[in-house]
Order: C-alpha cells, then sequence, then structure tokens
C-alpha cells in the first residue's frame, strides 16, 4: 500500500511538471495554418488563372474582344467599388489594418473581411493591375485566424495570437515561405518575438505551407539560379547599389503615400477610383502583356533573358507608374511583390550598365538581380531580415546571405537617413491618425523636454506606451523639427511635441513624466501581448 501511495504521488508531481500550454497553441496554430492554406492557395490559383486568360487576349487582340474587355473592366471596377463601400477596410493591401488590429488601434468583422476580400483581390489582382497577393493573403489568414479564435471562445492576448499566426499562415501560402511569412509578422507586423507567439505562427506557416506545396508543387515561387558566388573584391557594387535602391525606395514611399491626395483631385468617390486603373492596364497589356501583374512571372523570365538596357528602363518606368496608380486608388491588392519586381529591375538595369561600361563581369548579373529584390523590399519596408530570409526562400538558394545582408543593409540605412518609415506602419498611420483627432475634444499643444538620463532616452517611438488621446505630432530636435515614427529613436534634449485634450492637460504631462521615470522596457513597449 506504502509502495503504491508513493507512485501515485510520483505521477500526480509528473503531471504538474508537465506544462501543455505550448503544445494547446501549435495545435491551434497548425489548425488556422491548414485553413488558412486552403483559402490562400485557392485565391492563388484564381488569380492566376484569371491572369493567364488575360494575357492570352491581349497577345491575339481584335476590335471585338477588346470591346468585351473594356465593358468587363467597367464591371470589375462596378463590383468591387460595392465591396469597398460596404466593408472600406478591404481596401490596400490589408496589411496595416492586420498591424492596427494587432495593435489594439482597430478591429472587424472577420467574416465580412474574409469572403469581400478574397472576391475583390481575385477581381483587382487577377485582370493585370499590378498588385500583390501576399497582402490580401497575409489579412485574409488574419481573419482565419480571427474566426478561430471566436470559435474557440478565445480573447485578448490569445486572440491575438491566433490573428497573428493567421497572418504569418497567409504569406507563408503566397510566397511557400514559411520562415520569412513568421519573421515578417514578428518584425514588421505585431512586433512581439515572445516565444508562444513565434512558435504558434511558426506551426501556422508551416501548415499553411504544406497545403500550398501539395497544390502548387515544391518549385519556388521565384526559382532563379546564378553559376558563381560574387567575389569579395566586386562587393564595392553592393554599396553602389545599395545607395541607388535606398533613394528609389525613399521615392518609392514619398510618390506612394502622396497618391491618395491626387486621387482625391479627381473628385471620384474613393471607393469607386479603382476604374482609373482598371481602365489603364488595357494599353499596358496590348504593349507589354508578359510584365502585367504582381511581377512574379516577369522576374522568372529575367532567368531565360535578360532584357536589354533600353527595355528594361521603359519596364522600370512602367512598373513604376502604373504600381502607384493600381495601389494609390485603394483597391484590393498588396505592394509585396510589386516592391520585389522593381527591385528585380532596378538590379537588372544596374548589373547591364556595368556590364556595358566594362566594370562587372556579365556571369554576376543575375546575382546582383536577387540581391535587389530583397535590398528594395528592406528599405521600403524597414524590414531587412524578413527581406533576406523571403528572397532566399523564394529563390531557393542559401549560399547569397552575406553580399545580400550587405545590400539590404546599405539600402535601409540610406533610407533611414532620409527619414522614411516603414512603409505599412506609414500607411497604417494615415488610417488611424484622424480617427485619434477626432477622439480629442478640444485640441491643445504639450511640449515635454527629454533629459539625460530618462527612461525614453534611446527608446524608438514605437517603444513607448503613449497614453490614450494622446498624439506624438513632432520631435524638436535643435533647430529641427522632425516627424516622428515609430523608427524614430527618442534622443536626450529633444522637446517631444504632443497633441492632447485641454481638459486632460494636466494629467496627461504627469502621466507620461511618471511612466518615463518608473517604467522598464518591457512595459514601455506598446506592443507587448
Amino acid at each position: 500500500m506504502k509502495t503504491t501511495s508513493i507512485m501515485g504521488a510520483n505521477m500526480e508531481a509528473v503531471r504538474a511538471k508537465i506544462d501543455t500550454t505550448r503544445l494547446k497553441f501549435v495545435l491551434q496554430g497548425l489548425v488556422v495554418g491548414l485553413l488558412t492554406g486552403a483559402v490562400i492557395s485557392t485565391f492563388r490559383f484564381a488569380i492566376e488563372r484569371v491572369l493567364v486568360f488575360m494575357q492570352a487576349i491581349y497577345r491575339h487582340p481584335t476590335p471585338i474582344k477588346l470591346g468585351l474587355v473594356l465593358v468587363g473592366m467597367i464591371a470589375l471596377s462596378l463590383i468591387v467599388a460595392a465591396l469597398l463601400k460596404s466593408e472600406p477596410n478591404i481596401s490596400g493591401s490589408g496589411i496595416p489594418q492586420i498591424e492596427g488590429q494587432l495593435a489594439g488601434e482597430m478591429d472587424f468583422h472577420w467574416w465580412s473581411i474574409l469572403w469581400k476580400k478574397f472576391v475583390a483581390g481575385i477581381l483587382s489582382i487577377g485582370p493585370g493591375l499590378f498588385l500583390g497577393r501576399e497582402g490580401p493573403s497575409i489579412q485574409l489568414g488574419g481573419a482565419v485566424g480571427q474566426g478561430v479564435a471566436e470559435g474557440l471562445k478565445k480573447h485578448g492576448a490569445d486572440r491575438r495570437i491566433l490573428i497573428a499566426s493567421g497572418s504569418a499562415a497567409g504569406l507563408a501560402a503566397a510566397f511557400n515561405a514559411p520562415i520569412a511569412g513568421t519573421l515578417f509578422v514578428l518584425e514588421e507586423v505585431y512586433h512581439n518575438f515572445s516565444p508562444l507567439v513565434w512558435i504558434t505562427a511558426l506551426a501556422s506557416a508551416l501548415g499553411a505551407d504544406f497545403v500550398s506545396l501539395n497544390v502548387f508543387g515544391e518549385v519556388p515561387v521565384l526559382h532563379l539560379v546564378y553559376t558563381r558566388s560574387m567575389p569579395v573584391n566586386l562587393y564595392w557594387h553592393l554599396i553602389v547599389l545599395g545607395i541607388v535602391l535606398g533613394l528609389l525606395g525613399y521615392l518609392y514611399q514619398r510618390v506612394l503615400l502622396a497618391m491618395p491626395g491626387w486621387y482625391a483631385k479627381t473628385h471620384i468617390p474613393r471607393y469607386f477610383q479603382g476604374i482609373v486603373p482598371f481602365i489603364l492596364v488595357i494599353p499596358m497589356g496590348l504593349f507589354m502583356p508578359s510584365i502585367l501583374g504582381g511581377g512574379n512571372g516577369m522576374i522568372v523570365g529575367f532567368g531565360l533573358v535578360v532584357p536589354s538596357l533600353t527595355v528594361l528602363l521603359v519596364i522600370f518606368a512602367a512598373r513604376f507608374i502604373y504600381s502607384m496608380i493600381s495601389y494609390g486608388s485603394g483597391l484590393p491588392g498588396g505592394i509585396f511583390l510589386p516592391i520585389l519586381s522593381l527591385g528585380a529591375v532596378i538590379g537588372a538595369i544596374y548589373a547591364v550598365f556595368m556590364v556595358q561600361i566594362g566594370l562587372l563581369p556579365k556571369v554576376y548579373v543575375m546575382n546582383l538581380i536577387i540581391f535587389s529584390m530583397a535590398g528594395y523590399f528592406a528599405g521600403i519596408g524597414k524590414a531587412p531580415f524578413t527581406a533576406i530570409l523571403l528572397i532566399t526562400e523564394m529563390v531557393g538558394n542559401l549560399t547569397h546571405l552575406m553580399p545580400m545582408a550587405v545590400l539590404a543593409l546599405v539600402a535601409y540605412i540610406v533610407v533611414d537617413v532620409l527619414g522614411g518609415a516603414p512603409i505599412y506602419e506609414s500607411l497604417l498611420r494615415r488610417m488611424t491618425v484622424p480617427k485619434q483627432i477626432e477622439s480629442i475634444h478640444r485640441m491643445d499643444r504639450l511640449e515635454l523636454p527629454v533629459f539625460a538620463g530618462s527612461k525614453l532616452e534611446g527608446l524608438q517611438v514605437r517603444d513607448f506606451s503613449w497614453p490614450k488621446q494622446t498624439l506624438l505630432i513632432g520631435l524638436n530636435r535643435g533647430e529641427n523639427q522632425i516627424i516622428p515614427h515609430g523608427d524614430t529613436v527618442i534622443r536626450a534634449g529633444d522637446t517631444l511635441v504632443l497633441l492632447t485634450d485641454a481638459s486632460q492637460r494636466a494629467k496627461i504631462r504627469a502621466k507620461i513624466q511618471h511612466l518615463a521615470a518608473h517604467m522598464t522596457k518591457s512595459e514601455g513597449v506598446h506592443h507587448a501581448h
């Protein structure tokens, strides 16, 4: 009897030590991933079939066909406009919406987002508009995660983890890149690297990728190969090209963020502005049908033949302008793949030019095309780790990490020095700042100095829990006034310029000073789950 009681006590002790929390989240993540994989694979397949159909029409046009295309484009724009009017939060890539949702600044009805984004995304991206499938895939995955969370009656942090894992699964299924999908959500969207978050997101991404691989096969999405690794004595090209990518990346950010203002001058209702790219894509289809869509087909084509310098310059101008027109209209579609496409074209232009003037052996042209995709995204998205891993997974080659990292770092630094913010954060700010200002009933300006030794010193703006009904609108640094974004580092000697409610002015001042004086690093992080 004594032996039995001892064994029973030991079993109870073992059960007490077993913690199944992570296992439960992994299993939940797998469910989200498998469901997301099915949704995104269907989404991706439909877009590819519609694009192939449209390219076939453009390659063999007749007046009757073109007339039907024009009528069809107008009809599609009307359908998408109706969906956008009923659910404005399906516009654009959807990544800023997910970021806002995970930050607690926005929330949505998951089923409305899921089916309307799915339909509107296919109708917008499939006909060849210069939009990517990856942003919508991330938002669709987030909606699936939210739906599973509601089904399991999850709330708070648990709900956010499943939304984040669905987002990772969406990118993984869109690009067959589970590691990059996980890292992108952690680095760019959720800003949270806790073990519970990343292990759930990874499980979800692997589940989605498993489904996608069974549908589309195991060949990498951007399968490009090069015959020789770039020698160290040619690394100076990475510095020069990185500066070029950084400058053009900053230009991309500025123009993209200005597009809604330019569209507003047309006086077309926002939900119906998509008719502009729907109509303008027709002449582009007749002129260059091979470059329609997000651009992955064009990139893979570089593996067969790299066009001449003149043709590459025309492709760059066309893709840059049409990408801005497409995304700026607010249509459901992303900029992820269009950014990679532009990066590949910039790399090709640089490489071909250097070959022509005798400063680069021709054998390294493909190297720079591949590296430039990572560099351009690293600069615009300000997510260098995601950029490096994403291109590694999408290309299917692990031998180019060092030069790609050098190029990505240089492009990132150039954009950062110029004051460029992460593009998805900037897009989110455009959506949430007007709502924050509306919530402030009687606006008043508050200025707070940052002294040496303050806990605020050295923090990024996103790493501080700013009180509600408070908006940081500027940083006075010496004679300069800086418009802050999440990446902006607060320094000793800065003066914070805030907008707050006049009735709460003294209270807000005291609260920020208290937080700055007593917080630990973990307490200051705004996005902690």
